[in-house]
């Protein structure tokens, strides 16, 4: 019954583009996509929502089958596609532990020797007799990934799911990936956090309209990928406040493409004054995505500038010498200040920039774990001798 209303809303549709003259048109998912990914290698494929970063990984994992052209996949592959992709919403989480490993082509007795180590990685064991269905989705999560990454697949294939979960699980599973990769198996990760990335991935490939356009060093083909969606924060805004229209925001570096820590970076406001501003100001707040207060300057505290009549177009701004934000997300916030009136005015929106890695001390990378604020510190060791 279902089979014949689908073929009739499919011949009805079809009948309806015919006479309203409309085209088909074909949209290609991925085109001229050619590359290889050797053994033991970890690559980070990257892109825009919709660039095709989700269909290569259903092609290697033989979940779609392509049009044209053809994928070679030599080895077992664990899939982490989707959270519980392959999970039976009936069959409780052990069951599902020894499915998931069946359709790998392992072995009950192999399955058994690791069911105890995806059971205390997922931190489901009281759970383990109920149905997945009856899970939440932090719990849905965990046990995917811990099957996944434990069951023996010579390659692991992710995309975005470590996103899910709280902050300490997604800095387990990071750590766990990590461990793979640098254990020989093969890994291809899609996630849109560079810094994840940056720390697991050792060669990145762009993807862009279902087409490769970068592939080569992580770090470079990031930088690469964020300098092409580094434009302007915002641009052709018109968010007013009582005594202002703000037009434009935007954050860059002084020193590179993209924003590092303790880069120099500049800051740009534009704005039209509605009423004459006697003594203006601006004032600027970086965030956490909690929207927690991590830093904020306040251009009256530093300099003093001539007044504004209405209906003057004019840009403020800060250079920042040394940004101290570790490898992240971030949000900005934006007030007007006229310090004559004692009074902030809100922008009614935060605006969004990110921190990628890069060497602190001049040697080793900073983990992003280490919290907000890169700390530059000189350490130093004496000897104290015994007695």
């Amino acid at each position: 019954m279902r089979e014949a209303l689908m073929t009739t809303l499919k011949s009805s549709l079809a009948g309806a583009r015919k006479s309203n003259g409309a085209k088909a048109t074909t949209v290609w998912a991925l085109r001229d996509v050619s590359f290889e990914v050797k053994h033991g290698e970890v690559v980070g494929l990257i892109g825009r929502n919709g660039a095709g970063k989700s269909t290569v990984l259903k092609l290697l994992s033989r979940i779609t089958e392509p049009t044209e052209g053809r994928t070679e996949v030599r080895g077992r592959v664990g899939s982490l596609l989707e959270v519980g992709t392959g999970f039976h919403q009936e069959l409780t989480g052990r069951e599902n532990i020894y499915l998931t490993g069946a359709i790998l082509g392992m072995r009950k007795t192999e399955i058994q020797q690791k069911f105890d180590e995806i059971v205390d990685f997922a931190e489901v064991s009281e759970f383990l007799d109920t149905p997945v269905k009856r899970y939440s989705s932090g719990m849905y999560v965990r046990l995917a990934f811990a099957v996944a990454v434990n069951l023996t697949a010579d390659i692991l294939l992710v995309d975005e799911v470590l996103a899910v979960g709280d902050a300490q699980f997604q800095k387990k599973c990071f750590e766990r990936v990590r461990n793979i990769g640098t254990s020989g198996r093969t890994i291809i990760f899609v996630s849109h956090n560079m810094a994840a990335l940056r720390q697991v991935c050792s060669r990145g490939i762009i993807l862009d309209h279902g087409r490769v356009i970068a592939e080569g060093n992580i770090d470079e083909v990031a930088d690469r990928y964020l300098a092409s969606v580094d434009a302007p924060m915002a641009s052709g805004l018109n968010y007013e406040t009582p005594s202002c229209i703000l037009r434009d925001v935007s954050i860059r570096s002084l020193t590179g493409p993209v924003i590092k820590t303790s880069d120099r970076i500049e800051v740009r406001v534009r704005f039209t004054a509605k009423t004459p501003l006697r003594t203006p100001g601006l004032y600027l707040c970086f965030q956490g995505l909690d929207n927690a207060r991590i830093a904020g300057v306040i251009s009256n505290d530093l300099k003093s500038f001539p007044p504004v009549a209405a209906g003057q177009t004019l840009e403020m701004g800060f250079v920042i010498d040394d940004l101290p934000l570790l490898p992240g997300t971030y949000n900005l916030e934006v007030q007007f200040r006229d310090a004559s009136e004692y009074k902030f005015e809100f922008v009614p929106t935060l605006f969004r920039f990110d921190v990628v890695e890069t060497p602190v001390y001049g040697g080793a990378k900073i983990d992003h774990w280490l919290g907000t604020v890169a700390l530059k510190a000189s350490p130093w060791l004496s000897s104290v001798n015994p007695g």
